[in-house]
């Protein structure tokens, strides 16, 4: 089986994190988002998996390289050379997608997490013998989205109503596709949306089902969603391999910490933090609902609430850093500096303190 994972454009949203690596490849639980995915497709037996991508593809893959042969999975790039929606892309890798054996191929939003339950999605797939699958997912707010109105029963999508003024339901397209290469014929090689003119189409000739997400689901293209991603996915790892978090009397609820990572004493951490590797915690140190990515070091007594740590980075002592602040790369935070949801761009180093959230240049 293949995959087509569409990458697409320059993370803008997750700002100024992608400054320094392409979204897809930026750390979500201690590895690249991407890599969440691509692992779980290996499990379902997929062996070729192509990534959509108009930005950096030369960075994408020299990364994903060393990952083809520790997975055994070949990695491809499609390059746009502008910009062609959520369908175009299908259009565009449609050679590399179509090997003529007729069997479906996944589509991925690379932004999305979950439990990729994806041995479920074939099988629902090939019992109802549409042309296309799409995972929706659950929420509380539906008028926020594009809904998903379905025959409960039988999963047949019936419509797609954008931004519900009365409900409708509440089920939203998940950015989890299951498709078989017929759908190709029905795109052409141009900007195209996948979710408002492809779709609507397949439901209309009713060859479109839809399987409900178990589990949790989180689209962590920005920083609010990412820190709510990392508590749901941290929560998820409890139920399944909860031998994978950290224990002991200085833990707090869900935790991660790489076990490359050196944590000193009299230090309290948790609830749904990621510590990730080379890391260095000093003594007395707070962190809460935040992640802390490769090479970073805490200072004694400093305090990290609701924030993105990036790479390389340095939190003087007593510092105190909440309220979605995230440094980039190689940020330098002096002691006893606050920052009350600042938005740090690398290669700073931060003297005094931000009391209202606010880019620094």
């Amino acid at each position: 089986m293949k995959a087509l994972i569409l990458v697409g454009g320059f993370g803008t949203r997750l700002r100024p994190l992608t400054l320094s690596f392409p979204k897809p490849l930026v750390d979500f639980a201690n590895k690249p988002m991407i890599l969440h995915q691509i692992e779980a497709l290996k499990e379902v037996g997929v062996t070729e998996v192509v990534l959509a991508i108009n930005y950096r593809p030369e960075v994408m893959i020299n990364f994903l390289k060393d990952f083809e042969d520790k997975l055994g999975i070949t990695i491809t790039c499609s390059q746009e050379t502008e910009p062609l929606g959520t369908a175009g892309p299908l259009a565009l890798a449609r050679d590399k997608l179509v090997d003529g054996s007729g069997e479906p191929f996944f589509v991925l939003n690379s932004d999305v997490i979950s439990e990729y339950p994806f041995a479920e999605l074939i099988k629902f797939h090939k019992g109802h013998g549409g042309e296309a699958t799409i995972m929706v997912t659950k929420v509380d707010e539906p008028s926020k989205y594009g809904v998903v109105v379905m025959e409960e029963a039988t999963g047949r999508v019936d419509r797609f109503v954008e931004k519900p003024k009365i409900f409708v339901g509440n089920k939203i397209n998940a950015g989890i596709y299951l498709l078989n290469p017929s759908v190709l014929d029905r795109i052409e090689l141009r900007p195209t949306s996948i979710e408002k003119e492809v779709f609507p189409q397949i439901a209309a000739d009713q060859k479109l089902y839809a399987m409900v997400l178990p589990g949790f689901w989180m689209d962590v293209g920005q920083p609010r969603d990412y820190i709510t991603g990392l508590r749901l996915y941290l929560d998820s790892l409890r139920k399944k391999s909860a031998a994978r978090l950290a224990t002991g009397a200085h833990v707090v609820g869900n935790v991660l910490v790489h076990e490359s990572a050196k944590i000193g004493e009299g230090c309290l951490i948790g609830p749904d933090v990621a510590i990730g590797p080379g890391c260095t915690v000093e003594d007395g140190v707070r962190l809460s609902r935040c992640t802390v990515m490769r090479g970073v070091r805490i200072k004694k007594h400093a305090c990290i609430s609701n924030s993105i740590i990036g790479w390389h980075s340095t939190v003087g002592q007593w510092a105190r850093i909440e309220n979605m602040t995230i440094l980039g790369e190689d940020v330098h935070v002096c002691d006893e500096v606050y920052s009350n949801g600042g938005v740090v761009l690398p290669h700073k180093e931060i003297k005094s303190s931000i009391l209202k959230p606010e880019i620094v240049m």
